[in-house]
């Protein structure tokens, strides 16, 4: 999980390596299209194939521990995009998928390529802005961080004038749109981060304290894009945020991987970065304006963008390139009746590989991020090809790269889908499952978004277990993963596990070894397999998503989203094609 994701939570588990050769591979033709019978939500369905409350587990905390222990290995080397660590997992996964049964996708091949750059960025060291007779100089790393995701060697901002955007959204289902009469071509927007209501500041404005995408800085930087900007910074505010300035600095100024495009980036803004708060006071009196007076009319309806003081900015940003390809792993359950209807469960393969040694371990193994998430799909897809009833749908089960880099193999597979989107029933997503024993809750992020948890409740209920809607929404967890890209694109995806009260010590236990895991393992080499780790939770977890995934297989109907769910009108488009 990014570390910019990582204000909430998830998951863990252990196994023997085998040969990492790869056997040749079986063809199967894809699956023939057509729209679905019926694309209006239903009640859990009654049809054959519907799981019973009573039956036994499929999913066994050995089986887990054995292909954790297998993920997340020092011979896996970190599992680093394009590095050897990447070569033994992707093999590896494969090798299970077959050992398992399971046809590779629909080019005959296990493996989808994801053409991928990456760009080493360093801005000039400061960021000059004048105008008026106003001057500032203000410095990379203390006052602003700055990147782009323009594959040039060299990019540069020069004079370029500044506008104050709000919160650079344009939501038409809310009646916001901070562009408005603002022609902000060839010039820098400067913009607040989170959404209008800000954290939970007004709960009356889009969802209240729950983030929706146009508080995403993802968002942002498509909005001003979109709209021809130059450049567009964010200020940082620790609150509306969810993390510090440090995390911004971090991944400002680390190498990062970029899907690769036709145009290189050509439709992106030459300048994307982040301005302290400090600096974007200092900004706003430089322009004659105050920033708290902005930050209030920015949060009411009707605000209208304005100029800043006639003020201009300049920077430059210098660039290494490096272009590789880089391997989601898929394979797929044909179904039995209506097989050319998929259901994807996702899991990210990747990590941070061999790093900086802290305490003597260089090696980032990523046991709970996210060799957890792995081994309940591996587990899962072993489940499925071991029920005696064959799922009447198709299941996808999908490992991607790129998920600690911004969420990028399963942005490549939204974007190149093996499978038709308008065919997918749903995305069940698992990203770090916690290690700690069997739990009372099952935590839903982005709770109310779509009518997967209602098939979600109805299997906790199996389990003698509760739905807790996500307790941290401010920080917009929903966006944080790679179900995000599927939803993004209009398929209904679920992320969802426990991790809030735990059966043997209550809300505080499971508190305190949630904090144990973020201040000492996470991103760190610590994060490592634990033989006295309790992986019967991880094991619910994944027999909860199973029960999902069966009934979901059963049924003739596609889930749908909530009507004020941000996603439906991208969902209602593609099933109208």
């Amino acid at each position: 999980m990014p570390i910019s994701a990582f204000l909430s939570f998830r998951p863990l588990l252990p196994a023997a390596l085998l040969a990492w050769t790869l056997a040749g591979c079986q063809t199967r033709p894809a699956a023939t299209s057509m729209l679905p019978a019926s694309t209006a939500g239903a009640q859990l369905p009654a049809e054959a194939g519907a799981t019973p409350g009573t039956a036994a587990p499929s999913i066994s905390a050995a089986t887990l521990g054995q292909y954790l222990q297998a993920v997340s290995s020092d011979e896996m080397q970190g599992r680093k995009p394009f590095t050897v660590g990447e070569e033994r997992i992707t093999s590896y996964l494969a090798q299970e998928f077959k050992k398992l049964g399971l046809q590779p996708g629909p080019d005959g091949s296990y493996f989808q390529a994801v053409p991928m750059v990456e760009v080493t960025g360093t801005p000039s060291s400061t960021m000059s802005v004048k105008g008026k007779g106003q001057s500032l100089s203000l410095q990379y790393k203390t006052d602003f961080v700055a990147f782009t995701q323009q594959e040039k060697e060299k990019v540069t901002v020069t004079n370029s004038p500044l506008v104050f955007a709000g919160y650079g959204v344009v939501a038409p289902e809310y009646g916001w749109n901070d562009y408005a009469g603002l022609d902000v071509k060839g010039k820098t927007v400067v913009i607040l981060v989170n959404d209008p209501g800000n954290a939970g500041n007004d709960t009356t404005m889009f969802k209240g304290k729950a983030m929706t995408y146009y508080g995403r800085w993802t968002y942002k930087y498509e909005e001003a894009a979109r709209h021809g900007a130059a450049g567009v910074l964010i200020v940082h505010d620790t609150k509306p945020a969810a993390y510090p300035w440090s995390v911004v600095l971090s991944g400002a100024t680390s190498p990062k991987l970029r899907a690769q495009t036709a145009n290189k980036g050509a439709d992106k803004c030459a300048l994307e970065g982040w301005l302290t708060m400090d600096a974007a006071q200092k900004l706003f009196a430089a322009a004659g304006q105050n920033y708290d007076q902005l930050y209030a009319a920015a949060n009411q309806k009707g605000f209208k963008p304005r100029a800043l003081g006639g003020l201009t900015l300049s920077v430059s940003i210098q660039n290494k390139l490096r272009r590789q390809t880089s391997k989601n792993v898929l394979a797929l359950l044909p179904g039995t009746t209506r097989a050319s209807e998929y259901i994807i469960y996702s899991a990210h393969w990747d990590h941070f590989g061999v790093g900086k040694a802290i305490a003597g371990d260089s090696i980032y193994n990523g046991a709970v991020d996210d060799g957890t998430g792995l081994a309940a799909l591996l587990s899962i897809a072993q489940a499925f090809r071991q029920a005696p009833a064959k799922p009447a749908r198709s299941i996808v089960f999908l490992a991607v790269t790129g998920e600690e880099q911004g969420l990028l193999g399963s942005a490549y597979y939204a974007q190149h889908p093996p499978y038709p989107l308008n065919k997918t029933v749903a995305d069940l997503n698992m990203d770090m499952l916690w290690p700690y024993g069997p739990m009372k809750d099952l935590t839903v992020i982005g709770y109310g978004q779509s009518e997967l948890e209602d098939y979600a409740r109805a299997a906790a209920k199996e389990q003698d277990r509760y739905v807790l809607p996500d307790q941290t929404p401010e920080t917009g967890m929903f966006y944080r993963s790679d179900h995000f890209n599927f939803a993004h694109v209009g398929v209904p995806s679920l992320y969802a596990s426990g991790g809030f009260e735990s059966r043997s010590g209550g809300k505080e236990a499971i508190a305190r070894q949630r904090q144990n895991y973020t201040t000492n393992m996470y991103h760190k080499p610590a994060d490592q397999y634990d033989p006295s780790w309790d992986l019967t939770g991880i094991a619910q977890d994944a027999e909860l998503y199973l029960r999902v995934g069966q009934r979901l297989a059963a049924e003739t109907t596609f889930p749908q989203w909530r009507k004020d769910s941000e996603f439906k009108a991208a969902r209602d488009k593609s099933l109208g094609q």
